[in-house]
C-alpha cells in the first residue's frame, strides 16, 4: 500500500497537497459559521443597527475572516481566494439571504487580500498587513459591488460612513480574528506542517 505524506515538499504551482486540503477543510468550516451567522445572528444585530445604518458595516469582517485565514495559514498565491470562495459557495449552498451574489462578494473580498499581499510579494503575513487586507477586502466589496447594489441612492457621507465601518471591521474582526483564530489553532498543535 501506498503512503501519502500530505506535508510532502511534493508541489504543484509551489502549492502542497496538505496546502489544499487544510485550506478546503478551513473553508467549508468557516462557510458553515458565515452561514450560521447569516441564519441566526444577522437580522438580530441588524435591529442593534437601526438607528444608524451604516453601523451595520461593523459586520462586514464576519465574511472576510476565510481569506484572511486562507492566506494566513498556506503563504501562497491564491489562498486567500480559494478560501473565500470555498467558504462563499459553503455559505450559499446551505442557503443565505443574499443568494448566488455572495459569490461575487467572496471574489472581490478573496481578490482584494490577494493585492493587499502580492503588494509585498506575499513576504508579510504579520497582524498589521492581515489588518490592511482585510480592509482592502472592504473597500473592494463597498466601492465595487453594495455602492450600487445595496446603497445607491444614499449620501455620499452614509456611504463614507459604512465604508469606514466596513474598513474597520475588516481590520479587526477579519484581519485580528483571523489572526487570533490562527494563533490558537497553531497553539492547539493543528498547523504543524505550516510556517509560523
Amino acid at each position: 500500500m501506498t503512503e501519502i505524506n500530505l506535508a510532502s515538499n511534493q508541489k504543484a504551482n509551489g502549492w502542497r497537497v496538505i496546502d489544499f486540503v487544510v485550506a478546503a477543510v478551513l473553508a467549508v468550516v468557516l462557510g458553515v459559521g458565515m452561514w450560521s451567522y447569516d441564519t441566526f445572528a444577522y437580522a438580530p444585530v441588524g435591529v442593534l443597527f437601526s438607528a444608524v445604518p451604516w453601523l451595520a458595516g461593523l459586520q462586514f469582517g464576519i465574511w472576510t475572516i476565510p481569506a484572511i485565514t486562507g492566506a494566513l495559514i498556506v503563504r501562497r498565491p491564491g489562498a486567500a481566494l480559494l478560501a473565500e470562495l470555498i467558504a462563499a459557495t459553503v455559505e450559499v449552498s446551505l442557503g443565505n439571504t443574499w443568494g448566488a451574489t455572495s459569490l461575487y462578494s467572496a471574489l472581490l473580498q478573496g481578490a482584494a487580500v490577494e493585492l493587499a499581499l502580492l503588494l509585498v510579494l506575499y513576504r508579510s503575513f504579520n497582524l498589521l498587513m492581515l489588518a490592511l487586507a482585510g480592509a482592502a477586502a472592504a473597500v473592494a466589496e463597498v466601492l465595487v459591488y453594495e455602492s450600487w447594489a445595496y446603497w445607491a441612492g444614499t449620501s455620499t457621507e452614509f456611504l463614507a460612513s459604512y465604508l469606514l465601518a466596513c474598513m474597520v471591521s475588516g481590520a479587526l474582526i477579519a484581519g485580528l480574528g483571523g489572526w487570533l483564530l490562527v494563533k490558537s489553532l497553531r497553539a492547539a498543535g493543528v498547523l504543524g506542517a505550516f510556517a509560523k
